[in-house]
């Protein structure tokens, strides 16, 4: 009898004799570093090469061939990717990071070597010809999957294989980033979202080893040079955190709702077939790029990193040579860039346009306080550069903090990047504020709502955890976030309509009124046996409303559903009871038991 191909012995002979499952563990995260150091470094040179090439090619012809290549590089580099993924990796559009997730998740930490490929081979294109993604996001997907062949590889047990993935995401970004400790530090903050000691020790072996592998071949310096040498005296100047951060905070969920509302009306109205949608961002950020070098050639700086990366700006910013005009310049057409390119389905992160978008914002800021010091000098001021460059860096933690919601990796990040511990302070409260606010304004992470908008439910408990009881957890770990709701001065006769046209039907449906507070909710059965010509509003008048709060522990919002004899129950805000945040139905709870046990 053959034996299944998942349950036959791929690891070494030597390797299984000679070292017990801990020791065997601590090798593979060497090799893994190893492997995951080389990946991001070489995604680095890849990228920045074939760009150059491109840009030098465009260069030393005429203005008409300058403008027809810059506007075919890049849409040539979105045709590529929107074939590949319709063909052959419909796993490698956007950044890689949901994607990471939701295999680690829900697939216990799968992810092929040949996807693994694929992103790397489509990132390059997608970013090396122009487009305007970074590169740090497809590198944590490539990690991913080294980490997950690995894992594969050298285990048997499914939960050693799962704890792969977290150390080849760690080594990718250490290498990307040179940045060991801020690689950590995200790993926890977004993909385990528990700081566990036994994940730990594998995680910062990988680390250390990515970071040795990149700094030996691209130096000690960090991917941004910041040119900051001056130690920073605690001053009234450095109030200047408390609007970066409050501006951040309101600009991150617009960015990041743009990407979402672009990508949703894309997939509605389907303008172009998919496979040429990520050439029509292509094209759009050929456009924009060419309007950045043009307009800033005419403001006397001519930049071009509205294209590709974009990290020669925020250095540039960092000395203060960037002015007004141009700042806001790069702001507005690079934000524009990086929303069409994302929504549009092209292969590339949000963290360097994250950065650069943060250092454009910190740069205007760091002119307006120089303008403020010429005309109320302010005490411990370093000098217009240093202001400029200071404010530059806030502005990148705080805007991070905003879109990606990761507080401590955006700060231990920019800690890493510049040495000077002299400015933790007004960052600590630049992240704080803008990550605060954006939370406020938008609950959902960008990845988390990437993945909801997909119609992925991170519903599987990471190994991580151990043998916890999964019951005790709070439901906010398998709740749904996306609800359907219905408004409250809706007819009966419209609602009946409406609910004939939506491809689900649900048992029940919270009711919310103009100010979207959650008032009610309604069984399906319950409205189609209402009167017609009814209200909404008496079906739910003297409703006693039964809500939950995100950290009940499932067990006990079970019990409670099944003592009421409800099939769903809202979960509201714990500081705004009138603020739906999800809904969890009987079926989540079913579905999360029944996965574990498959774990088990």
């Amino acid at each position: 009898m053959s034996i299944p191909s998942e349950n036959r012995q791929t690891i070494p002979e030597w390797m299984r004799a000679r070292l017990d499952d801990q020791q065997r563990f601590l090798v593979l995260c060497i090799m893994c570093g190893l492997i995951c150091g080389l990946v991001g470094v070489g995604f680095h040179l890849v990228i920045h090469a074939l760009f150059e090439a491109v840009w030098d090619l465009a260069r030393s012809r005429s203005l008409g061939e300058f403008i027809a290549i810059m506007l075919m590089a890049p849409t040539l580099g979105g045709l590529l990717v929107g074939i590949a993924v319709t063909t052959r990796a419909p796993q490698c559009a956007g950044s890689g990071i949901p994607q990471t997730k939701a295999a680690y998740f829900n697939q216990g930490g799968n992810i092929s070597a040949r996807a693994g490929l694929w992103r790397f081979l489509l990132g390059t294109l997608y970013v090396g010809l122009g487009n305007s993604l970074g590169r740090e996001g497809p590198t944590v997907h490539v990690s991913a999957a080294v980490g997950s062949t690995i894992g594969r590889w050298g285990f048997r047990d499914p939960a050693r294989k799962q704890a792969m993935v977290p150390v080849g995401v760690a080594g990718g970004i250490a290498a990307a980033f040179n940045a060991p400790i801020a690689a950590i530090m995200f790993v926890f903050e977004e993909l385990l979202d528990d700081f566990s000691t036994k994940a730990l020790g594998g995680i910062a072996i990988a680390v250390v080893i990515a970071a040795t592998v990149s700094r030996m071949i691209l130096g000690e310096a960090p991917v941004v040079s910041t040119h900051l040498d001056l130690e920073y005296e605690t001053s009234l100047w450095m109030l200047v955190a408390l609007p970066i951060g409050i501006i951040a905070g309101v600009f991150g969920p617009l960015f990041t709702g743009a990407i979402l509302k672009l990508r949703q009306v894309l997939r509605r109205r389907k303008v172009f077939p998919l496979w040429l949608r990520p050439a029509s961002g292509g094209f759009a950020a050929g456009c924009l790029g060419l309007a950045g070098w043009f307009l800033t050639g005419l403001l006397g700086q001519e930049n071009r990193d509205v294209f590709s990366v974009g990290y020669e700006s925020l250095e540039l910013a960092f000395e203060a040579q960037l002015t007004l005009g141009v700042l806001a310049l790069l702001f507005i057409l690079k934000g524009l860039a990086v929303i069409i390119n994302y929504a549009t389905g092209g292969s590339g992160g949000l963290f360097s346009p994250t950065l650069f978008l943060g250092g454009m914002l910190g740069g205007m800021a760091g002119l307006g306080i120089t303008t403020l010091h010429q005309i109320m000098p302010l005490p411990g001021y370093p000098g217009d550069s240093h202001i400029t460059g200071a404010c530059v860096l806030l502005g990148m933690g705080a805007f991070f903090g905003s879109i990606i919601r990761n507080p401590l990796t955006s700060l231990i990040m920019i800690f890493e990047m510049t040495g000077t511990y002299s400015l933790i302070l007004p960052l600590m409260v630049g992240n704080l504020i803008s990550w605060a606010i954006a939370g406020r304004l938008s609950p959902v992470s960008i990845y988390h709502a990437l993945l909801i908008q997909d119609g992925v439910s991170l519903r599987k408990l990471p190994s991580y955890r151990g043998a916890r009881d999964w019951s005790k957890l709070p439901v906010s770990t398998i709740m749904t976030h996306d609800v359907e709701t219905l408004s409250l001065t809706a007819s009966i006769e419209d609602i009946r309509r409406d609910l004939k046209t939506r491809l689900e039907r649900h048992h029940g449906y919270p009711v919310v009124d103009q100010n979207n507070r959650l008032v009610g909710i309604v069984t399906r059965s319950e409205i189609h046996q209402a009167p017609a010509r009814s209200a909404l509003a008496d079906l739910i008048k003297d409703q006693k409303l039964f809500v939950i709060a995100p950290n009940c522990p499932i067990r006990d919002a079970a019990n409670q559903l099944i003592a009421r004899d409800f099939q769903q129950v809202p979960v509201v805000s714990p500081t705004n009871p009138d603020r739906m945040v999800g809904i969890l139905t009987l079926n989540d709870i079913s579905r999360q038991q029944n996965a574990s046990d498959q774990i088990l």
